[in-house]
C-alpha cells in the first residue's frame, strides 16, 4: 500500500513540474450555436495604419463589408505594421466577421480580428487571425492562429493547433471562413466557423486589458514591397 502511494505521489509531482501546455482546442471541443449577429453600421468604423508601414493601407467600403489593402512588415515581434479598421468598445463583446478572401504576397500574410489597447505599434493586444491558405507553417498546418502580446513593447506569442501534421483541425476555406473574438471580463475566446452559425472554440486566453479597447479588422502583408488584400463581410456583434 505504501509503495502504491509513493507511485501516485510521484506521478502528481511530475504533472505539476511539467507546467501548462496550451494548444488550440485544448479547452473545449464542442460546437455551439450562435445567436443572431447584429451587423455594425460601416459608417461607425474608422481606419488607420499602425506602425508606419512602407505601403499605406486603403479601405474600400462595399456592400456588406470592407475590402482592405494593407502593407506592413508583420504583426509579430515587438512592433506591428498593419492596417486597422476599428471601433471603440468598452466592456465585454462578442465580435464576428466573415473573411471572404485573403491574397498571399507572403506565406505569413495575416488578416483577422484584433482587440488592441491603443494604436501604438507595440501595445498589448489579442489577435485571432487567418493565413491565406493551409500550407505548413511553424507549428501549424492549418489556416488559423491565436496571437497575443502580454506586455507593452514585448515579444508576441501564439497558440497553435495541437498537431502540426496530418489533416488540419482548423482549415481556412474562403469564402466560407468566419472568425469570432469574444471578451468576458479578461477572458478572450477565439471561435471559428464555416457558416457563421455553428462555432467551434479555437482557444481561450486570459489577458488583463483596460475596459476600453480598439476592436476591429487587422491586415498585414508581411511583404514590405507588396500589399495584401482582404475582403471582410457581415461584421457585427452577437448580443447576449
Amino acid at each position: 500500500m505504501l509503495r502504491k502511494s509513493i507511485c501516485i505521489s510521484t506521478f502528481v509531482l511530475l504533472l505539476i513540474s511539467a507546467g501548462p501546455v496550451v494548444y488550440a482546442g485544448s479547452f473545449q471541443k464542442t460546437e455551439s450555436k450562435s445567436q443572431k449577429v447584429k451587423l455594425i453600421p460601416m459608417k461607425n468604423f474608422q481606419h488607420t495604419d499602425v506602425g508606419n508601414p512602407a505601403i499605406a493601407g486603403t479601405v474600400l467600403t462595399v456592400k456588406d463589408g470592407f475590402d482592405i489593402i494593407a502593407g506592413g512588415a508583420d504583426i509579430w515581434g515587438v512592433k506591428d505594421e498593419f492596417n486597422f479598421v476599428y471601433v471603440e468598445r468598452t466592456g465585454d463583446f462578442d465580435f464576428v466577421t466573415q473573411i471572404e478572401s485573403l491574397s498571399a504576397p507572403h506565406l505569413y500574410t495575416k488578416a483577422g480580428l484584433m482587440a488592441r489597447e491603443d494604436l501604438s505599434a507595440g501595445c498589448r493586444h489579442i489577435y485571432f487571425q487567418v493565413f491565406p491558405n493551409n500550407n505548413p507553417r511553424n507549428k501549424n498546418n492549418g489556416g488559423f492562429e491565436f496571437q497575443y502580446r502580454q506586455t507593452s513593447n514585448g515579444e508576441m506569442k501564439a497558440i497553435y493547433p495541437a498537431s502540426a501534421t496530418g489533416t488540419p483541425e482548423f482549415p481556412v476555406s474562403y469564402p466560407n471562413t468566419w472568425v469570432r473574438l469574444q471578451r468576458v471580463n479578461n477572458l478572450f475566446t477565439g471561435y471559428y466557423s464555416t457558416d457563421g452559425k455553428n462555432w467551434k472554440v479555437y482557444t481561450t486566453y486570459t489577458l488583463e486589458l483596460p475596459a476600453k479597447l480598439y476592436l476591429g479588422l487587422a491586415v498585414t502583408s508581411h511583404n514590405t514591397k507588396q500589399a495584401a488584400s482582404a475582403s471582410f463581410r457581415n461584421t457585427g456583434e452577437i448580443k447576449h
